[in-house]
């Protein structure tokens, strides 16, 4: 069977499973075990005779003998047990579900898998298979993923400027399904690169640590990244589950590529003895940290640059609030400008994000010496936003759109790079004394406002829309979670 008859065969079956209520979401989760199963199976075999620890009576073989509810049943057992074991094996099976109700589906699903041999394909079309699904996840707003999905032509970009070098650690502490760390692992495996055996080694089993708190994204992310060839069938997952601001890192890392979540407020839910749900702010206590606060953003800002080795380099998604915000806001922009060289903010377009209502920007910064001077001597401003109209189906972000930001950037030598209308210079002097210091400049004239023949398609428009009212509703939740809750009237 060729790539493409495979890759359609799979988008097939995932048609027929959603017209029975399994969401792409469910079909991913699915074909990871399975995949997963079939792929230890085949490590088994000759020429390989790999130990994947998997019992015989839960194996591949097992669960290919079987058919209609006895495979049912067996396939919940088999999730079960491998969902006790450690290493990637449990990372994967963790707290594992069968959301395919029907049994001769499910059949069908282990018969398509198993009519093909997966080790020996070819590493790309594995891959391309996967994140084909995990961008139709994405795209199903119901599914909620899109939060985990970055525009994978940001992500290009972000990894072309930055250029992560072979032999070098690279993490995101908030990595979702693993976008930052394939970018990042195709620049360096890209045509041309030469790695030697031991930066091949390193790639595969040292490169990538990453934080994932939600149980299956993870799962995703690290299947994905596997597809991909990083991470041993036998080994410890790269990806931790966990929330990675809880503590200070365990180790410092060269680059940090990160999208952290959306939303200001960390927050957790509590459930009282009757039954109700409350959400709490939650702060963080870190000796290490500029300031204590409860925005999201805020303490992913500190938490990256805590983990960076000295002159470790970080390109890092942050919404527009982060760049004006007062109060705490101001006193860690102040910080990270004095004891960090912030030295380029990439201003993108609104309508890229699956999650509706996100300003956002690319903050490029390298970490300095703790040596009392200031560190950042001017930032460097491309704005992509002004007169820039894009939307998720019509007019999609592509990596053309970014080719002039790469160039303005200059990754071979940052330091000789040129003022154009779109990319402009500011001192740190002039920064510091901007209101509340803050970062959140333009000065392109929007040209919509005033040339009413020349307005972008309805389809735009209406995104644009969409995407301002989602933002103020998100800003006015924040304020809404932040005030003191009133009192049951007495009766």
């Amino acid at each position: 069977m060729n790539t493409s008859t495979l890759i359609q065969k799979v988008w097939n079956f995932c048609h027929t499973l959603r017209d029975d209520g399994v969401g792409y979401g469910d079909y991913l989760e699915q074909l990871t075990y399975l995949l997963f199963l079939k792929m230890a199976h085949e490590y088994a075999r000759e020429p390989y005779n790999r130990n994947t620890r998997i019992p015989k009576r839960h194996d591949w073989a097992s669960l290919r003998s079987k058919t209609g509810e006895p495979l049912e049943a067996h396939y919940l057992a088999t999730l079960h047990k491998l969902g006790q074991g450690t290493g990637m094996l449990g990372a994967i099976f963790f707290k594992a579900q069968n959301k395919i109700q029907d049994p001769a589906k499910l059949s069908r699903l282990v018969q398509m898998i198993d009519e093909q041999s997966w080790v020996g394909m070819d590493a790309d079309t594995k891959g391309d298979l996967y994140e084909g699904l995990l961008q139709k996840n994405a795209e199903d707003t119901k599914s909620g993923a899109g939060q985990y999905f970055t525009p994978r032509p940001i992500i290009q970009a972000m990894v072309e400027c930055l250029r992560p070098a072979p032999g070098k650690t690279i993490a995101d502490p908030a990595c979702g399904t693993g976008g930052f760390f394939l970018g990042a692992y195709n620049w360096l495996t890209r045509p041309g690169a030469k790695l030697d055996k031991r930066q091949k080694e390193f790639l595969r089993d040292a490169t990538f640590q990453g934080n994932e708190i939600v149980p299956n994204t993870r799962r995703l992310c690290l299947m994905n990244l596997f597809l991909h060839n990083i991470g041993e069938l036998e080994g410890e997952p790269a990806v931790d589950r966990s929330d990675a601001l809880i503590a200070e890192p365990k180790a410092k890392v060269d680059y940090v590529l990160a999208n952290p979540p959306f939303g200001k407020k960390s927050s957790m839910t509590i459930t009282n003895e009757e039954g109700e749900e409350d959400r709490d702010a939650l702060t963080y206590e870190r000796q290490d940290f500029w300031e204590t606060t409860s925005n999201k953003q805020l303490n992913f800002l500190q938490h990256i640059v805590s983990m960076l080795k000295v002159n470790g380099k970080a390109a890092v998604v942050l919404p527009d609030n982060v760049l004006f915000e007062g109060g705490a806001g101001e006193k860690i922009r102040r910080k990270l400008l004095d004891t960090c060289d912030v030295h380029t903010i990439l201003r993108l377009p609104t309508g890229i994000f699956y999650a509706q209502g996100v300003k956002a920007n690319v903050v490029f910064f390298d970490n300095a010496p703790k040596d009392g001077r200031v560190h950042t001597k001017g930032v460097w401003f491309y704005d992509l936003r002004t007169n820039k109209h894009f939307t998720l189906k019509t007019r999609t972000l592509k990596h053309d759109d970014l080719q002039d930001f790469i160039a303005s950037y200059h990754p071979d030598n940052r330091h000789e790079r040129k003022e154009s209308e779109r990319f402009k210079y500011y001192r740190y002097e002039d920064l510091i004394a901007r209101d509340k210091a803050s970062l959140d400049i333009f000065w392109l004239k929007d040209e919509s406002l005033d040339n009413l023949d020349d307005l972008p398609a309805p389809d735009v428009l209406q995104q644009e829309i969409i995407e301002h009212l989602e933002a103020a509703l998100l800003a006015f939740r924040d304020v809404a979670a932040s005030l003191p809750k009133s009192a049951p009237a007495a009766t």
